[in-house]
């Protein structure tokens, strides 16, 4: 069974229940699941924001089972300097690039919905419903 890292909208739309959430379930079926601590740390920020009640934090802590959280490690680190490097000329934000690193460090696909985020990053597949 192959790994995929999956986007933060991607982890949003299966926890909301979002229209695209079938394709993606499909597109991810098989597959072992991990998520980039960045992922991790922008969902608890849009639970935080949105002040989720308690049923909707249960519901993300029952989402989260799903997946393999990547904690941050050295090489992470190198990758997301370069990544930061390359996409100089055309920003990306700092959390894109910490998902995008965490893929190349593991050598996984990365699953977005947001695939022009991760444009011309070296070495980078990108599986999308676009």
């Amino acid at each position: 069974m192959n790994s995929l890292i999956v986007d933060t909208n991607v982890v949003s739309y299966f926890m909301r229940g979002h229209s695209l959430a079938d394709f993606y379930r499909e597109l991810v079926e098989g597959h072992s699941l991990c998520i980039s601590f960045m992922t991790l740390a922008e969902m608890y920020e849009e639970g935080f924001r949105a002040k989720w009640n308690d049923r909707r934090w249960a519901l993300w802590q029952d989402e989260l089972t799903q997946y393999i959280v990547l904690p941050s490690t050295p090489d992470i680190c190198r990758y997301w300097g370069e990544v930061r490097a390359e996409r100089r000329l055309r920003p990306i934000s700092p959390e894109d690039a910490w998902i995008a690193a965490t893929a190349l460090a593991h050598s996984c696909p990365l699953v977005t919905h947001d695939a022009s985020d991760f444009e011309g990053i070296t070495g980078l597949k990108i599986l999308t419903a676009d």
